[in-house]
């Protein structure tokens, strides 16, 4: 495991329950100025292995990015962690956000 990998999944295992965060925002706290789509990447590859809440990681609009089941799936524990989750897929960051 790679120094940045170490740091993104320190920044995903620092999101409390019952918030959020983005992609770029994990990036952002990780040390890369333009890595959100490696902090993506790591949850892609690393989640399940390593129990990471990937659900907390969204868009930084609050738009949830995953489609179809995974998007049920993601919505479902944001909710039962207490995240208010629009109909739509968004989430309100200024309420919600863990910067």
């Amino acid at each position: 495991m790679t120094e940045t990998t170490r740091k993104i999944i320190e920044q995903i295992l620092a999101v409390p329950p019952g918030k959020v965060s983005s992609y770029r925002d994990i990036a952002l706290k990780a040390g890369l100025p333009n890595g959100a789509r490696q902090t993506v990447r790591v949850l892609h590859a690393m989640s399940e292995k390593l129990n990471l809440p990937w659900y907390r990681i969204i868009r930084s609009n609050g738009q949830i990015a995953l489609e179809g089941e995974g998007r049920a799936l993601q919505i479902s524990l944001l909710r039962g962690e207490g995240v208010d989750v629009s109909p739509q897929g968004k989430v309100d960051m200024a309420l919600y956000g863990f910067f």
